[in-house]
């Protein structure tokens, strides 16, 4: 079969011995797909190593950032310099098994996304999207023959069946995927980046399938978070985290929610003014990002240094954000003084809540927090595709 119109993007970040596994297992099994890989300014000598393959490997593409910009920017770069009409995304820290692309090509059609399953080691929690088991720690611990034997026995089980789970590795139409603008580069350098874009292809219209009888082993998280133990995260990780994790709540206006196989439940998404009394400054920091609009009676001075702070860590425009007079859809009432948790989680699933049981002009009372609803608009179709200031 001709693999030639397939192309297979690979980032990575000093984890170099981990793409070399990768690079292999994927030859091992299609010499004529073409690869594209990348080194996001790593220093540990990916690009060396690539610049030498490329000589021998001509379904090679290499690409060298020369700073770390992260996967979701290299992704996108990634598909664009492809020539294939199908493309895909792998981790550098996966192997792929044998059958890997008849097992995903078999379901795929224009506006289809099919990703394969992973199989891991036991050190993240069990799901019903992917099968624990263990063929190595690391990159020097694989039993690759173990988990090919593996993967060809649950082939046989699990021949054409497919569920609904969505995670890497993936493929689809090339046009398909620059249809809705790829990733978001809110959420670079990552993550949060795939959960998102997850949402926006199921928004329009795409059919997301997982084959379970694709396999690829996943060791999870080398060159972007554990990078010097194994689960232990490293300094920047965190940092990025949280501001990928606040910028996702600033555009969804809920956090992510999935069904046990990993396939998105997306909520609704509402204009929420909040109008806050008797709130301390890292009450107004919490709460942001929940809302489109908020009311504030800072002082001028604390109210500039607080816009200019916020607006520094994110492409949402939020010039907007902080006019009083804004008027929104839903108005959520909030005395500082008598806040704590369970209002917070009131919050955090206000969108649900509002969704299965408010109703236009009515009027609810949740622990400290009253809301009230001018009308009911369900904006989310609005975000599926990303906006030019942003993409640009």
């Amino acid at each position: 079969m001709d693999y030639s119109n397939i192309s297979l993007v690979i980032p990575g970040y000093n984890n170099l011995r981990y793409m070399k596994n990768a690079y292999t297992s994927i030859r091992k099994f299609y010499n004529d797909v073409e690869l594209v890989l990348m080194d996001d300014g790593s220093t540990d000598g990916t690009f060396d190593w690539l610049q030498d393959i490329v000589k021998e490997d001509d379904n090679l593409i290499i690409y060298k950032s020369k700073n770390r910009v992260g996967h979701t920017i290299l992704y996108d770069v990634g598909v664009e310099i492809s020539t294939g009409d199908v493309v895909g995304i792998l981790h550098a820290d996966m192997i792929i098994g044998p059958n890997y692309l008849e097992n995903l090509l078999k379901h795929l059609d224009k506006g289809k996304v099919v990703c394969a399953t992973r199989i891991e080691p036991p050190l993240h929690p069990a799901g019903d999207e992917k099968i624990i088991q263990d063929f190595g720690m690391d990159f020097d611990t694989l039993d690759v023959d173990g988990f090919e034997d593996f993967a060809l026995q649950h082939q046989r089980t699990y021949q054409d069946t497919t569920t609904r789970g969505m995670f890497a590795p993936w493929i689809l139409y090339k046009e398909d995927f620059q249809r809705i603008g790829g990733h978001d580069p809110l959420f670079a350098p990552f993550p949060y980046e795939d959960s998102d874009i997850f949402q926006r292809w199921i928004l329009q219209g795409y059919e997301l399938i997982q084959s379970r009888d694709s396999f690829v082993y996943h060791l999870t998280c080398r060159g972007h978070r554990w990078t010097d133990e194994i689960g232990k995260n490293d300094d920047y990780f965190p940092i990025v985290e949280e501001k990928a994790r606040i910028n996702y709540i600033r555009k969804w206006g809920s956090w992510i929610k999935n069904d046990n196989y990993q396939h998105p439940i997306i909520p609704p998404v509402y204009k929420k003014a909040l109008h806050l009394q008797n709130g301390t400054l890292e009450l107004r920091k919490l709460l942001e990002p929940w809302f489109t609009a908020i009311s504030t009676n800072l002082p001028t001075k604390q109210l500039s240094e607080f816009i200019t702070e916020t607006q520094s860590k994110t492409m949402i425009d939020l010039s907007d954000k902080f006019k009083v007079e804004a008027i929104e859809d839903i108005v959520v009432y909030v005395d500082g003084s008598k806040f704590d948790q369970q209002d917070y989680q009131n919050i955090q699933n206000l969108n649900y809540i509002i969704q299965q049981s408010g109703e236009e002009g009515g009027k609810f009372v949740l622990g400290n927090v009253t809301i009230m609803i001018i009308k009911i608009k369900d904006t989310v179709n609005n975000l599926i595709h990303i906006p030019n200031e942003r993409r640009n």
